[in-house]
């Protein structure tokens, strides 16, 4: 089994994992150094990690994300068997970037106290339910949505919430 000691640049790809006796496991995609001279279809390196290091378990079990760009030291150990991926044992973690947080580009369902309205990022108009479902109305945009709310108090007593 040959060990060798390295730096490694590359982006997380998936949420790191617990593993056995207090470990924590992940894959590193590596880019290769010259990748602007390699053909498209050349792909990247999947490093397997793993590290026993407490702060660096925690860290990676905690605050690490898919897309993070980390820079990782430890000792490479190559595989006996041909084929079978390289493992490395990483004792030294550094986030180099961390991921954009990602936009919401759907629905997303908010609060006004006794109410829900649906925020639809296709169009300005939205819908507004009492918190138990009974509809209430479309509010034209964003701003309208007191508006509407205050009308169907007035109208309903606010007793259908």
């Amino acid at each position: 089994m040959d060990t060798t000691r390295c730096t490694v640049d590359g982006w997380v790809d998936a949420i790191p994992a617990p593993g056995p006796h207090g470990t924590a496991m992940f894959d590193l995609t590596v880019c290769p150094v010259d990748a602007d001279t390699l053909p498209e279809e050349a792909p990247d390196t999947v490093v397997s990690c793993t590290s026993m290091v407490a702060g660096i378990v925690h860290e990676l079990l905690t605050g690490i994300q898919p897309g993070d760009l980390l820079r990782v030291t430890g000792d490479l150990v190559q595989p006996q068997t041909p084929g079978a991926p390289a493992r490395l044992t990483v004792d030294v973690l550094q986030v180099l970037e961390t991921a954009l947080v990602p936009a919401l580009r759907e629905m997303v369902i908010d609060r006004f106290g006794d109410y829900c309205v649906i925020f639809d990022a296709d169009t300005d108009a939205v819908p507004v339910f009492t918190a138990r479902g009974t509809w209430v109305g479309l509010a034209d945009n964003p701003d309208a949505i007191t508006t509407l709310i205050d009308i169907h108090e007035r109208v309903h007593g606010g007793d259908d919430r």
